[in-house]
């Protein structure tokens, strides 16, 4: 059974992106919102590894992922953007919130890797 990632953006072009290149190793779930997002995570609480852009409406990255947080224990997160990083991406990845950020356009190759390792963590 493949792992299961979450990819949450409002750019659907992303999320295609996203699932193509990666749903060969993994299942990939993906949603539009924030929102969307949580119905998700509600009904897959075995989610390894969830991305989430930032800037989305509704609900920002930051905030979904401290709604998701609260269902899916040991999971690990991360944040896309397109922007600088903000004080409050900063302070979630001090906190541990996030493992880390990484921007737009991001690098696939990258995130590969990156999922790869902490698999093998969890």
């Amino acid at each position: 059974m493949k792992p299961k990632i979450l990819y949450v953006d409002d750019e659907p072009i992303n999320l295609m992106l996203f699932e193509a290149n990666l749903d060969r190793k993994y299942e990939v779930l993906t949603a539009v919102n924030g929102k969307k997002g949580l119905e998700i995570v509600a009904s897959h609480p075995d989610i390894k590894v969830v991305f989430s852009d930032m800037k989305m409406p509704y609900m920002n990255g930051i905030d979904f992922i401290k709604e998701a947080t609260k269902i899916l224990k040991g999971s690990l997160f991360y944040i896309l953007t397109g922007f600088e990083i903000t004080g409050e991406i900063q302070d979630s990845l001090d906190s541990g919130l996030i493992r880390k950020y990484y921007g737009k356009p991001f690098n696939l190759h990258e995130i590969s890797n990156e999922i790869e390792a902490v698999l093998c963590e969890l």
